[in-house]
């Protein structure tokens, strides 16, 4: 069996879970650490894409401790271990319903259209709805990095009777990350909804940042200045998408370069200064 997950976190909380059933040893997971709700996708199955992705991101994000490099070379040994898959085994794909993993989802298939293997999905924010009755469902359930190792568990023990994806299935997938991988490259942000993956404008949530900032403001006090990693922390607690911290940090300083937050502080990372609105 192999396990097919888009994050670094939900990868070993996975992990944790198959040492605890005792199949570790057996069952391999393969983990894109890539948030590809946000950046570059188009011809991402091709050795330019992926240069085009990650100079875009080295240009947008604040990558203060140099760790793109790092995250470049998981990629591409992810997509080695893709290509590695031998016929006829298994494989899971773990999603959850946001951008970042319906698309990685769409990228994999891609990826494996050739292959027979039969390919099973399990959507954790359908099964978390199902199994856990808990007020935070809407916020956690959204994102497969926020569930817990022992969920996880029950969620794969619920999910072994699933059929694998139909041939129909598979192809109407396929095709969908053909238009994505096809798209113009100035489409730079995607969300999920209605279960189908959309682009829209890269300050989608320019507004949403500013409108909890207006709240936090409230409570800090006109004057006052809040850390940046606070505001961050605020919009990811709320936003049932996934964007990953650097590109909310990336927005926050677009909105002190429009003027909308003075700064104090240094852009040099997130925890190196603090914001207020202007108005």
């Amino acid at each position: 069996m192999f396990h097919i997950l888009f994050g670094r976190s939900q990868s070993g909380a996975l992990q944790h879970a198959l040492k605890k059933m005792g199949v570790h040893k057996t069952e391999t997971i393969i983990s894109l650490w890539e948030i590809l709700s946000i950046g570059p996708i188009q011809k991402l199955q091709k050795k330019d894409g992926v240069e085009n992705r990650f100079v875009w991101l080295e240009q947008h994000m604040n990558d203060r401790f140099n760790e793109l490099p790092d995250h470049r070379e998981s990629f591409e040994k992810a997509l080695e271990q893709l290509h590695s898959i031998p016929e006829g085994l298994p494989i899971t794909i773990w999603i959850a319903e946001n951008a970042h993993e319906q698309t990685g989802l769409r990228f994999v298939l891609h990826l494996l259209k050739d292959r027979t293997n039969a390919i099973t999905t399990i959507n954790t924010t359908k099964y978390y709805s199902e199994l856990f009755n808990t007020r935070d469902v809407s916020y956690i359930s959204s994102h497969t990095g926020e569930i817990s190792s022992d969920r996880l568990r029950l969620i794969y023990e619920q999910s072994k009777l699933d059929k694998p994806l139909g041939d129909s299935e598979r192809t109407e997938l396929e095709q969908e990350w053909m238009t994505l991988a096809s798209s113009s490259s100035h489409e730079l942000l995607r969300i999920y909804q209605d279960e189908k993956i959309e682009s829209v404008s890269i300050d989608h949530y320019d507004s949403y940042i500013v409108n909890l900032a207006r709240q936090l403001q409230r409570e800090c006090g006109p004057e006052e200045f809040m850390p940046a990693m606070r505001l961050i922390g605020e919009v990811i607690g709320h936003l049932e998408q996934y964007v990953g911290d650097d590109f909310l940090e990336y927005r926050i300083r677009i909105l002190v370069q429009d003027g909308i937050f003075e700064m104090k502080g240094k852009f040099e990372g997130v925890r190196f200064y603090s914001i207020r609105l202007t108005t």
